[in-house]
């Protein structure tokens, strides 16, 4: 929970928006609540002001982190498909031209089964190139997915590491006001 919200969300319920009718406020008093408010505020200590900074600035790289992996996978989708088309555009010329090269030899019947062949060995390579071409498509998506996942787990680290000094700083300002009651 981010405590400055909460400060703010309570200000604005009890000194900006009170329930009231007309010029009537039932019970607040809005000069006090405000004056309460303000000295809850200065009172707090500036490691949960820099605690709520960082918590702010890991949320606007978190979400700068998903709209650059979503920018990326869509790069990448769009990269994989135009390779997909280059190479279902090259499959269908090779194709085309090993018909060509087919009926002109039709009549010669050794020239026909040599053709065939070709035909086949042509048509098997164009769909061996474009399952390559797929799979380098699919690798170029896995592998900036992966570089998002590391930035991600950098950024999530870095949280980590900012809410376990909170706990730290916690557990130290603690310990000398429990000795100052003893």
């Amino acid at each position: 929970m981010d405590i400055l919200r909460l400060l703010d969300n309570l200000n604005e319920l009890s000194v900006e928006r009170p329930k009231s009718i007309g010029p009537i406020v039932w019970g607040l008093n809005r000069e006090e609540i405000a004056m309460q408010i303000a000295k809850i505020r200065a009172s707090l200590p500036n490691e949960l002001k820099q605690a709520v900074q960082t918590v702010r600035e890991s949320e606007r790289i978190v979400d700068s982190a998903r709209e650059d992996a979503v920018m990326a996978m869509e790069s990448g989708k769009k990269e994989a498909d135009r390779i997909l088309a280059d190479a279902r555009a090259e499959a269908e010329r090779i194709v085309e031209h090993a018909r060509v090269q087919q009926e002109r030899m039709i009549h010669e019947s050794e020239i026909l089964k040599l053709a065939k062949a070709q035909s086949e060995e042509i048509r098997g390579s164009a769909d061996r190139e474009a399952v390559q071409m797929r799979r380098g498509a699919e690798t170029y998506a896995y592998d900036v997915l992966t570089q998002l996942e590391s930035v991600v787990t950098k950024v999530m680290n870095a949280v980590e590491r900012g809410k376990n000094e909170i706990d730290r700083g916690g557990e130290h300002s603690q310990q000398p006001r429990e000795r100052a009651r003893v």
